[in-house]
């Protein structure tokens, strides 16, 4: 069986609603990294035992808040093992603007996942004005207001953000079979 893990910080709620409806599409398990940007043991084990890993952070300032910059500094120890080279990569992020330069969070999710010598999976969904509607084919990007709560996150985005999951599980089944 495949075995998919969202792994993501949330500052405020936002995050943290888009993980699940990443989660909800790959039926994944959901890790959740803490205000101090760590996770628990058992976490970092079912991260080593996964096939497919999606990072998930807001994008803040033009890039990933510091507890995932911390988390993914973390895994050095899976670097240095090569207890990640091929699994399955995936990643989104969400901000309050329609940019927000939340490529920049994405590119960085890429490039760790290419120094674990991970396979990135991006998203192939053709902007049409509500699934992929910022139309970002590197991972999921999402947006809402600078001072709405993650219940206003447009449906078309947590849509795209399940189909995503969808996907990268689906690629990891491919892979991994």
């Amino acid at each position: 069986m495949i075995k998919t893990v969202v792994v993501y910080h949330s500052g405020y709620g936002h995050t943290q609603r888009v993980a699940q409806f990443v989660a909800e599409g790959a039926k994944a398990q959901v890790i959740a990294i803490d205000a101090e940007g760590n996770i628990s043991e058992a976490d970092w084990t079912a991260l080593n035992e996964a096939h497919a890993i999606i990072f998930g952070s807001p994008t803040y300032m033009g890039m990933a808040s510091w507890q995932f910059k911390k988390f993914a500094d973390a895994t050095s120890k899976q670097w240095m093992s090569g207890a990640w080279k091929d699994k399955v990569a995936g990643g989104f992020t969400i901000s309050a603007s329609p940019s927000g330069d939340k490529l920049s969070t994405i590119q960085y999710f890429i490039t760790l996942s290419m120094q674990q010598g991970m396979v990135w999976v991006g998203q192939p969904a053709m902007n049409d004005g509500t699934i992929n509607r910022i139309g970002s084919n590197s991972g999921v990007m999402a947006q809402v207001g600078p001072t709405s709560p993650a219940a206003d996150i447009p449906q078309g985005d947590l849509d795209t953000a399940k189909a995503y999951g969808e996907r990268v599980a689906h690629v990891a089944a491919k892979l991994h079979a």
